[in-house]
């Protein structure tokens, strides 16, 4: 679950994802859409600097990997230690502490965090307004993530409706085209 080992030859950390570009090497999902909106898409996929629209863009871009995708990374690490191979005698102990995390912060951690982008995803149609940003596309990665191993479902109608209308895009659909499918449940 790790990035392969040559990417240390690009970045100190051996960090996925990251772009190069020339000589230039940017990590970080955020970093990487804002330097690609910067210098190959500008005005593009951004709300207009200093309008409300452009706050709540930098917001989300930012609350995608910063606020949500923890409470999600910690569902899948805690769902691996509780299937991982241990000696008999250990695996009681194991799957004990796993539960105890997960019911006593991980699990009321990403309802808050659910609720909460329910919530905001009730007030404008995208996430930075009326109008869909590259915001949406950061995060896409984390509300798919929760349909597949968070909890999202349809009790949650302004998040479903947020990734039908996602999946349904052109660019989505070319981008699994190219890519190829991607296992959220590993």
């Amino acid at each position: 679950m790790l990035a392969p080992p040559e990417l240390k030859k690009i970045h100190p950390l051996g960090k996925s994802p990251l772009i190069t570009d020339g000589d230039v090497v940017v990590a970080e999902s955020a970093a990487i859409i804002e330097y690609i909106l910067e210098k190959y898409a500008p005005g593009l996929l951004k709300p207009v600097a200093g309008t409300p629209d452009a706050r709540r863009f930098t917001y989300w871009l930012h609350y995608a990997e910063g606020s949500l995708m923890t409470p999600l990374l910690l569902t899948l690490i805690f769902s691996k230690v509780a299937s991982a191979p241990v000696p008999f005698f250990i695996k009681p102990v194991t799957k004990g502490i796993a539960a105890t995390v997960m019911s006593s912060f991980v699990t009321p951690q990403l309802k808050l965090h659910l609720d909460y982008v329910e919530s905001e995803l009730g007030k404008t149609k995208w996430f930075a307004g009326s109008e869909f940003s590259a915001a949406d596309i950061q995060m896409s990665f984390p509300i798919e993530a929760a349909e597949a191993r968070g909890g999202l479902n349809a009790s949650r109608p302004n998040l479903m409706k947020y990734l039908k209308a996602i999946k349904s895009r052109p660019a989505f659909k070319r981008a699994l085209e190219k890519g190829g499918p991607y296992d959220l449940m590993s």
